[in-house]
């Protein structure tokens, strides 16, 4: 009997699949566990974004997204959207656009397979259990078809998993390697178990900080799933607006992308929140996946020492640690994570360009530039807070 044929759907609405279908996809083989394995790519996150306006008409992030059919039924979906900037990716191509426009190209619309405002490594080629493969090809030769039939200049898949990055590259697409800070969970019983793998310097450091930080005159707290409460969310929308006001001047999530994530995703939410006098005063909004707590947000109404670092990399690691969790990804850019324990790793991206010599001289600046960030990650390593080969350092 000759095997069913596949077909390739592009959705410009999340709400035109089942999100059953979607999540069987996104998170496989796990549909009773108590957080996804990536809560960015599930049904209910991404359907968030777009009912709450943060993408789709007007922001640059039109969804497109592509839904791979086996006899009507889903094997395979990927989070696509048809870009008319480069603003939120965190792996950015702001060169590669220049270089384009310069020679005369149009570089924008492109296609971007991703989680928006998100820098977080994850699945991307979403497949359901026993549809890897054949999912995975499907999805890259559909990106690259529709990028080529439409004329647009490239695809892209931002912060894809390394197995990902090699299907991508087998099927003709170029591989490119960043870096960002991660905290790994060496099996550490507390903090203090944490701290003993560290210098004696950095130890006191962060003994030091944490007491400065803790000494705001208020109380902090940790809040998730029924605790978290509608005012918990105005202050984050306060916070969150303050801080996209000074780093990228139009904050990129909607004030209801909050009031949804109450409805629909606080079980998938760690708030830590600072209080003085009765009033929010900080806070930071983390993701819990099934191995990791993702930091995404952060803001404060008043600037307390070392608040900043107490609640989104300490309080972190307090938590990661009670829940068994193997890492904490405190998000994009920031060396001053390393000193608190969060060393530099690979992040993976693939890139397809419909023009031929150009995709060869980014070829060439992407074998460079990998070269750079191993060395990078190399230095920044050894320069981390760890004590090497288990001798004190001062």
């Amino acid at each position: 009997m000759a095997e069913t044929s596949l077909e390739i759907e592009i959705l410009g609405d999340l709400s035109r699949i089942d999100a059953d279908d979607w999540d069987a996809c996104a998170d496989p083989g796990a549909p009773d566990a108590n957080h996804p394995a990536d809560p960015f790519t599930t049904h209910r996150f991404l359907a968030a974004l777009e009912e709450s306006g943060s993408v789709g008409p007007g922001t640059g992030w039109q969804p497109q997204h592509l839904v791979v059919r086996r006899g009507g039924a889903v094997i395979a979906v990927m989070p696509l959207y048809a870009k008319s900037h480069s603003q939120g990716e965190y792996i950015f191509d702001f060169a590669f656009a220049n270089a384009y426009e310069n020679a005369g190209g149009r570089y924008y619309p492109k296609l971007q397979a991703a989680v928006p405002f998100t820098p977080v490594t994850g699945r991307r080629l979403l497949t359901r259990q026993g549809e890897t493969q054949a999912g995975r090809a499907a999805l890259l030769e559909g990106l690259a078809r529709i990028a080529e039939t439409n004329r647009l200049s490239s695809a892209h898949v931002t912060f894809c998993t390394g197995e990902e990055m090699e299907a991508g590259r087998e099927a003709g697409f170029l591989a490119r390697v960043t870096q960002q800070y991660h905290w790994v969970n060496r099996g550490y019983g507390d903090y203090e178990e944490f701290l003993s793998a560290l210098s004696s310097r950095k130890r006191k450091n962060l003994r030091k900080e944490r007491a400065t930080a803790q000494d705001f005159g208020g109380r902090i707290h940790r809040l998730t799933s029924d605790d978290i409460r509608p005012e918990h969310w105005d202050a984050m929308w306060r916070f969150y607006r303050d801080t996209g006001a000074r780093k990228w001047g139009i904050p990129y999530l909607s004030r209801d992308f909050f009031d949804r994530a109450h409805q629909t995703l606080r079980d998938d939410v760690l708030l830590v929140m600072a209080e003085r006098a009765g009033h929010w005063v900080a806070g930071a909004l983390n993701f819990i996946g099934r191995d990791a707590l993702f930091g995404r947000y952060w803001g404060c109404v008043e600037d307390h020492p070392c608040l900043h670092f107490e609640l989104c990399y300490h309080q972190a690691i307090d938590y990661a640690i009670e829940r068994g969790l193997a890492r904490v990804e405190a998000g994009a850019q920031g060396e001053h994570k390393l000193s608190r324990g969060y060393l530099p790793h690979q992040v993976h991206s693939l890139h397809w360009f419909a023009d031929a010599g150009f995709r060869d001289a980014v070829d060439r600046y992407l074998e460079a530039e990998r070269a750079a960030i191993d060395e990078e990650i190399e230095v920044l390593t050894a320069y981390g807070p760890f004590r090497r080969n288990g001798k004190e350092e001062q």
